[in-house]
């Protein structure tokens, strides 16, 4: 890491118009599929699984619109785009007289240098000035075992409004969901964005230079949250004159010096098995149930072989440990 601190685009969600799929999968790049069903109240549908690398959708054919498209690019796929191909994709979208819905800037404080539980202390001790009507405590523990906690997470206003702030333990998180990579990350201040305040940033994005932008979205966060040497029983006015906490500070400064990062993740034989399980064994499990089944999904298993690229060949180059489960066998698909 170069830096105890960066900023990654973790979500983007946009609509356009006078476009079709076809050319609108080009510029995202990447395998799209037909879905069967429709998205977001869009009729037809396409999606594109790169594994653990997150899901774009796209959906489109509205009665009313026919011309207009939405796509939505889950954390994995925007956080792998470069600067230069965020900025690209987003002027192709006001080219095209469209608009950003949704934009998430996650800020990591990757040495984990303020901890969830400083902020929960700060916001119980009345420090904390925020245009947020509603601030959640949310702990995640494991139900059996030894119970333990598998994620802290702070929100800070609602699910409805244009702005929503999530500050939570990354790395806790990643580790465990047993990622290879866990140590690599902290703390992570989760900016989501929506309609307008979206837009607004998406277009800052698009034109101004990285410094300004992000000290753009520095800004934002520090106009939604700030934290402050204050009693709790303070009055409005002393609330937003009294001096910022010094870690809040320090913070936010680290912030706006950090690099914009590309997430690079790497993808292991074993990651791919468990996104496998996680995602895929349920419909995999009720194909195996009908008549034909099996012998159907094993004609497609090696109908996929024709498939594979250079991504898919160096999994075959790492160690192969495929576990026994109650019911079936090593080694089999069903």
């Amino acid at each position: 890491m170069d830096s105890s601190f960066t900023l990654t685009i973790d979500w983007l969600a946009f609509t356009v118009l006078a476009t079709n799929p076809q050319e609108t999968m080009k510029v995202l790049g990447g395998d799209w599929s037909k879905a069967k069903g429709g998205f977001r109240g869009y009729p037809l549908s396409w999606m594109r699984a790169d594994g653990l690398r997150g899901v774009g959708k796209l959906g489109t054919n509205a009665p009313r619109r026919p011309n207009e498209i939405h796509v939505d690019l889950s954390g994995g796929l925007a956080s792998a785009l470069t600067l230069d191909q965020i900025r690209t994709l987003l002027k192709w979208v006001h080219k095209q007289q469209g608009h950003v819905t949704r934009i998430d800037c996650a800020l990591d404080d990757r040495g984990g240098t303020v901890p969830v539980a400083t902020i929960r202390e700060a916001v119980s001790a009345g420090q904390c000035v925020t245009r947020a009507a509603q601030v959640r405590h949310i702990v995640s523990n494991l139900t059996h075992g030894t119970g333990a906690t598998t994620g802290e997470t702070m929100y800070f206003g609602s699910p409805q409004s244009q702005t929503l702030l999530r500050i939570y333990d990354k790395r806790l998180e990643l580790q465990s969901k047993g990622h290879e990579n866990w140590q690599d990350y902290g703390t992570r201040w989760e900016l989501e964005l929506k309609k307008d305040r979206a837009e607004q940033c998406a277009r800052a994005l698009a034109s101004l230079d990285e410094a300004d932008w992000k000290e753009l979205v520095v800004g934002l966060l520090r106009s939604y949250v700030d934290f402050r040497q204050i009693p709790k029983d303070a009055e409005d006015e002393e609330r937003y004159r009294a001096p910022v906490l010094e870690w809040y500070a320090l913070l936010t400064e680290g912030f706006q010096k950090g690099r914009l990062a590309q997430e690079k993740q790497v993808q292991t034989l074993q990651n791919v098995k468990r996104w496998v399980s996680d995602t895929l064994t349920p419909m995999l499990a009720v194909i195996c149930a009908t008549p034909g089944g099996e012998e159907w999904l094993l004609n497609e298993i090696v109908r996929g072989i024709s498939r594979w690229k250079d991504r898919h060949r160096s999994l075959l180059k790492q160690p192969t440990r495929f576990h026994r489960t109650a019911g079936g066998h090593a080694g089999s698909p069903c």
